[in-house]
């Protein structure tokens, strides 16, 4: 088992040192490389092979061998375990709190507010879409992929459009959650699944014909887009490795009648 991150000191301030286990092609896992990014924490990376039974250390770390987890060392706590995606990035960015990314509970009279509109947004992307998005991954006949895909797209129009509904339009409106001019935590835990909706939609893993039915929402396709752009979303990002590993498992669970 590696050895856990100890702190060190930063212009004579304690910060924590922050060590992450994870595996560059998993979705959640991502979640936490964005949050890191964004705000700017300097991090040890393990990486966790998913394709073998988890080794002793790390069910020691996460009993339930997932990734991502952390330790997160800091000196008033010492080195403390965090697991689940979006328990990790929430943890990260709520120690960080920042003005763009996310903002401390009380540091606004409206920051609760904003923060609730984050969460419900990442909820309703990923309780309503996801699951969609899946279920056509996992679909074998195209007929099926296409239905599942329009299905992805229905509910995209009704749930999600609407919440994005006047970012980027004005002046001092950014493209990104809120009308911010920087992403924000609602688009560090959706933007994995971003990224695989439009990469994948080659009649393999997704149909072909969602790419322009996506185009005709107007708010998320240009949301979606000025998302993809982000190197903190993209710095580990690898599209056709991404591709080729998800076509051989789900080849492999059709053989395998899962």
């Amino acid at each position: 088992m590696p050895e856990a991150a100890t702190t060190v000191k930063a212009n004579g301030t304690a910060v924590p040192k922050i060590t992450l286990y994870t595996n560059h092609l998993c979705p959640w896992a991502h979640r936490a490389h964005i949050v890191l990014r964004e705000l700017g924490l300097p991090y040890e990376e393990v990486i966790i092979d998913l394709d073998r039974p988890r080794e002793e250390w790390y069910l020691k770390i996460n009993p339930r061998g997932l990734v991502p987890s952390i330790i997160y060392d800091h000196p008033l706590v010492g080195p403390q375990i965090i697991t689940e995606s979006a328990i990790v990035s929430t943890f990260l960015a709520d120690a960080h709190p920042s003005p763009s990314f996310y903002l401390a509970s009380r540091s606004t009279p409206t920051a609760a507010l904003e923060r609730a509109r984050m969460a419900f947004f990442v909820d309703t992307y990923t309780s309503k879409v996801s699951p969609l998005l899946y279920a056509s991954i996992r679909a074998e006949a195209l007929q099926e992929k296409e239905e599942k895909g329009k299905e992805l797209v229905g509910v995209l129009e009704k749930e999600v459009e609407p919440l994005l509904k006047g970012e980027g339009e004005g002046e001092g409106k950014g493209p990104f959650f809120g009308g911010g001019e920087r992403i924000t935590l609602a688009e560090a835990l959706t933007a994995p699944f971003i990224l695989r909706l439009y990469s994948g939609a080659n009649d393999t893993l997704l149909p072909k014909s969602l790419l322009p039915a996506l185009e005709k929402l107007p708010n998320f396709n240009k949301w979606a887009k000025a998302v993809m752009k982000q190197e903190s979303v993209t710095y580990i990002w690898d599209a056709d490795t991404v591709t080729k590993r998800t076509e051989e498992r789900m080849e492999k669970m059709r053989k395998e009648g899962k």
